[in-house]
């Protein structure tokens, strides 16, 4: 058992839409100048909210998902990734005690107990007073080690903040580390699967800069630095990963497949691939390579542009015709099909799946599954299991049927991903450090090919 000094912090709230995001980033930026090296981190499965730390502190952010990835691989990647930091700062999901269904189980507060990190709370408190104080102390008081100990209190003015600091501290028994006004020119935008991305928005340094400056105006910095550095030592297993040859693998990287876990690819990368980024809205040709990686994004909003693309598409076609590996999941699944439907327009996609695709009026699957492989793929053998997530408003004429997903509650189950023996295309995400055993077959198959070459 290893063990680090990590100071390290959460950034929670009651439930969505309560700026969480926002007052993060405005943290993180905060913290950056004063000179700190920062570390961040996000609870549960989205892709779009570490973007935007990413983005701001110039270094990727990190998934951690204790469903997903299991507690000791979540200490594992939080040690990993925090070591070399002055602070690391974690921001949860939905509600803090929301996870699976009647449970915490996956919640941020199942997080922040996995790795033992001190939380601060983030309550909204327009159109209200002494309330806030009651909220607080529910959230602190609902379990023994909620491990709540500051809260920041958001869309309230100054003089309202003061006015009612001392009262809310005293009925809640939580320290206040500060507040953010309303900010109306500070909001990130949001679609059908979350806030749009931090490439999509032209001024997102402008409403960064103005986030941190109003953090270094009405937040307590030094508190909140000082609650990070208090937490305790985080205690995890080392993990050993062998390298299994050297391989090229393209990665489609751009506005339309921008999807991926980094944790997921360093490990791709630990076991030999070297990833070599491509655009599908851009380029006409993939890198000389021995395996694609096609991740998930919004290919239906740039479904004219990628459809123009003939001389990727034909090319992608034909090299998984020739057994080039490939990985393709949900977005990236979808442009592997041959036609992408819309009311005004028919559009040709890549072709190499057998099916058609379009966008429906709700979710058609949202949450997190288990998925078992019904015969041998190129990611493992049949019977065996990893855990991941599905959310997307499209569906297609041919989900297939080389695993079976479950549901986490264990109520329901479909069959679901194309693939063989040197492709796993479908709807459901997983994150490689799942079960690593996943990640060493696709990289010993990208080898095994580029033998053969």
């Amino acid at each position: 058992m290893a063990e680090i000094k990590m100071p390290r912090f959460m950034i929670t709230a009651p439930g969505s839409n309560t700026g969480k995001t926002t007052i993060v980033c405005g943290l993180l930026k905060a913290l950056l100048k004063k000179g700190l090296q920062v570390a961040a981190f996000k609870s549960g499965p989205d892709y779009i909210d570490p973007m935007f730390h990413t983005k701001v502190i110039g270094a990727h952010s990190r998934n951690l998902d204790v469903y997903m990835l299991g507690k000791e691989t979540t200490r594992y990647l939080a040690a990993k990734n925090g070591k070399q930091a002055d602070i690391s700062v974690f921001e949860g999901a939905m509600g803090y005690y929301d996870g699976l269904g009647k449970d915490t189980t996956a919640s941020a507060y199942d997080l922040a107990c996995t790795c033992d990190v001190p939380v601060i709370l983030v309550v909204n408190g327009k159109g209200a007073s002494l309330s806030i104080a009651a909220q607080i102390k529910g959230f602190k008081d609902f379990r023994p080690d909620s491990r709540i100990v500051g809260a920041i209190l958001n869309n309230i003015n100054p003089m309202t903040y003061l006015y009612y600091k001392e009262a809310i501290e005293k009925e809640s028994g939580v320290k206040l580390l500060g507040y953010f006004p309303v900010m109306e020119d500070c909001n990130f935008e949001s679609r059908h699967l979350g806030l749009i991305t931090a490439e999509e928005i032209g001024d997102l340094q402008r409403i960064v800069d103005s986030l941190a400056a109003q953090a270094e105006k009405s937040l307590d910095l030094e508190a909140i630095f000082q609650l990070a550095r208090a937490a305790a030592p985080l205690n995890y297993e080392e993990k050993t990963i062998t390298p299994l040859g050297k391989t090229k693998i393209a990665i489609a990287q751009d506005r339309a497949f921008c999807f991926y876990y980094q944790d997921a690819l360093d490990l791709l990368q630990e076991l030999g691939a070297k990833l070599l980024p491509f655009s599908p809205l851009k380029d006409s040709y993939i890198p000389d390579c021995d395996g694609i990686i096609l991740g998930g994004g919004y290919p239906e909003l740039y479904a004219k542009e990628l459809s123009s693309n003939i001389s990727l598409m034909k090319q992608i076609k034909e090299a998984l015709e020739q057994g080039m590996p490939c990985l393709a999941e949900c977005g990236g699944f979808m442009y592997l099909l041959q036609k992408y439907i819309t009311e005004a327009a028919v559009y040709e996609w890549v072709g190499a799946l057998q099916g058609e695709t379009q966008m429906t009026q709700k979710l058609r699957r949202f949450g997190y599954i288990e998925l078992e492989a019904q015969q041998d793929n190129v990611l493992c053998r049949a019977g065996e299991r990893i855990r991941g997530h599905e959310f997307h408003y499209s569906d297609s004429t041919n989900n297939g049927e080389v695993f079976l997903a479950r549901k986490a509650s264990g109520k329901g189950s479909w069959p679901c991903v194309q693939g063989g023996t040197s492709l796993y295309a479908g709807y459901p995400h997983i994150h490689l450090w799942g079960n690593p055993v996943f990640a060493q077959n696709f990289v010993r198959c990208c080898c095994e090919y580029a033998n053969k070459k």
